[in-house]
Parts: structure tokens; sequence; C-alpha cells
């Protein structure tokens, strides 16, 4: 995952006429430097380590706001959390690795195309579109 720069979201909400206070700034650059995909209460604990002020329920708002705005994508991956990543500037898959919870995000060209030519053979123009890949490690002796 391409993690931001620390002011990109801050950019983004002002950009979309947001009124930025310092803890919506921190939970921002919170956001824009994560190289994984938090949820809440991870965002909570990064960034009351930056400003032990900050209530979880400034978060949550937050977040919500942030998503609203289309600012940050709300990701679930069946492990009853919701995560949230920065929209990204291109679009991209995700594989989670049920085993250790590691999410990798991946472009595949021939994939998109795929996807395109099936919604097309079946009488649509494919707008957009989710793909998540729940796998095992090759070696799991676990199947």
């Amino acid at each position: 995952m391409s993690v931001l720069k620390p002011d990109a979201i801050e950019s983004l909400c002002a950009a979309k006429g947001m009124r930025m206070t310092e803890q919506r700034r921190t939970i921002a650059r919170v956001v824009a430097e994560a190289d994984d995909h938090p949820d809440v209460e991870e965002l909570y604990r990064r960034a009351s380590d930056v400003d032990p002020r900050i209530s979880i329920s400034t978060v949550y708002r937050t977040v919500k706001l942030f998503e609203d705005a289309g600012i940050i994508a709300k990701v679930d991956f069946r492990d009853g959390r919701s995560r949230y990543e920065p929209i990204p500037d291109e679009h991209h898959d995700h594989l989670i690795d049920l085993r250790s919870g590691k999410v990798i995000e991946f472009r595949d060209e021939e994939i998109e195309r795929l996807q395109a030519e099936i919604a097309k053979r079946l009488g649509y123009k494919l707008v957009d579109h989710r793909l998540e890949l729940y796998a095992v490690p090759l070696d799991d002796r676990e199947d």
C-alpha cells in the first residue's frame, strides 16, 4: 500500500471546504500515514498517541465525515471490523491472508479486462467493482 504524504488528506478536506480542527488534522495525518487498513479503534490508538486529548467519539465522527466526503473508503474484510483507507488515485484489489490477517493490495490488468468482458457479455458496461480474494499460504497445512 502506498503511504500518502501526511498533508494529503488535509488538502482534500480543505478543497472540499471542510473546517479542519487540530484534532481532525491529527486524524487525517494518521490515516494518510497508515500502511495498513486500520479500524476506528486502531486509528484512535494512533491518534491519541499523538494527541491524548482526542476521544474515540471524535475519531468516529471524523472518520464518518471523511467517508461521507469521499476522502476515505470503508472496507470490510469479513473479520467483523470496518477498516479504512484513503480513496486511491488508482483502482486496486485486495488479497486477504486468512491466517495472518495481512492485506495485500494489487492490480492486475488481465483481471480488469476479464471483468469488463464478462459484464459486456452479460449485456452490461462495468462502472465499478471491488475484488477481494481470501486466501491461505500455499504451504498452509490446515486446508
